[in-house]
């Protein structure tokens, strides 16, 4: 059987037990064309929450008793379509759910060399939050060496490679993160030049601190009062890269907008947001480039990873809890 986990309601604040059902159905089976995939791992990721929102957005959202969204990587188990074969390694967006019969191409689904790292790299920093990070640094942000770069939600899937990325290239990082252990992590394990735990520390204090000639970039995951922040201390022809605003997305009031835009017309700065989906095409690329920097041991990778379908509502919720560290990934296969 193919346990499915299906969007019931659109959430108003935090998900809450009745946003998804789990369904039990018959495993499907594969048409011409199609790959039968037993699913192992489930990325899971902030954007996820604004899927479920009925808004426009750079992706149509969730719809009512559809499987839920997600990123997924599993193997091939029946094949009818020529270029797979049984026991492929495929990762694509196969959904919450064990099972998943669909063309390849529909699905996203590409294949991947499981001996070359474990499958939950493949979809964290060899997938989707990896790209992320490559092309909202490199592209959006344009960083150079001796650039001082400002990163929040650092210690999660895509800040922890942002600032790895940019210490590779030569610039000075300071992460934001939530905790004494996630700070540690940044510096000690990772290799930023200082950490600010917006839980304990002040924030616009530390930054002055830390930043004392300003900003060059600053790569936003958090938004809210920590962009504000950020704002304020940018340099001349800064770049500020919008790539999500996690403390905004269960909000039950109107989200909170920066009150220091003025810093981008006093210092020429810029401020642009980045979706992932619009460098697909040089995906296979940055996998190359970044798969090299992990065989060197420049680039680390770290899964935060929980088992069992039916934990996905509690293991989703620790994205907006700060209850993880790096890449939340969810094992469904039994």
């Amino acid at each position: 059987m193919n346990k499915q986990v299906k969007l019931s309601k659109r959430p108003f604040g935090m998900p809450d037990a009745d946003t998804w059902t789990m369904e039990t159905n018959p495993i499907p089976s594969p048409k011409d064309g199609e790959v039968l995939v037993k699913q192992e791992y489930i990325s899971l990721d902030p954007a996820m929450r604004g899927w479920m929102n009925d808004a426009k957005s750079y992706i149509p959202p969730v719809q009512i008793g559809e499987v839920m969204r997600a990123g997924s990587i599993g193997t091939v188990i029946e094949s009818k379509n020529s270029d797979f074969k049984v026991g492929d390694v495929l990762s694509g967006w196969g959904g919450v759910q064990q099972y998943i019969a669909a063309n390849p191409a529909k699905a996203g689904f590409y294949k991947v060399d499981a001996n070359l790292a474990p499958m939950p790299v493949y979809i964290g920093t060899l997938g989707m939050p990896g790209m992320t990070a490559y092309f909202g640094i490199l592209e959006v942000g344009k960083i150079k060496e001796g650039d001082i770069v400002l990163v929040s939600g650092a210690a999660g899937a895509v800040g922890s490679v942002v600032g790895q990325i940019a210490k590779i290239k030569g610039c000075t990082v300071i992460g934001i993160a939530g905790g004494p252990e996630k700070c540690k992590y940044l510096t000690d394990t990772l290799g930023f030049d200082g950490a600010i735990d917006y839980k304990n520390d002040d924030v616009k204090k530390e930054l002055r601190a830390h930043c004392p000639k300003g900003i060059d970039v600053y790569f936003d995951n958090v938004g809210g009062e920590i962009l504000d922040h950020a704002l304020a201390r940018l340099r001349r022809d800064a770049r500020v890269v919008i790539c999500g605003a996690i403390s905004q997305y269960n909000n039950k009031e109107a989200i909170k907008g920066p009150s220091n835009y003025l810093s981008l017309l006093v210092n020429r700065a810029t401020m642009q947001g980045m979706v992932v989906m619009d460098y697909t095409k040089d995906f296979g690329a940055a996998a190359q480039n970044m798969g090299m920097w992990m065989a060197q041991g420049k680039l680390k990778s770290k899964e935060d990873i929980y088992e069992g379908i039916e934990n996905f509502r509690p293991t989703f919720n620790r994205l907006f809890t700060g209850q993880k560290m790096g890449k939340l990934v969810l094992k469904v296969s039994e």
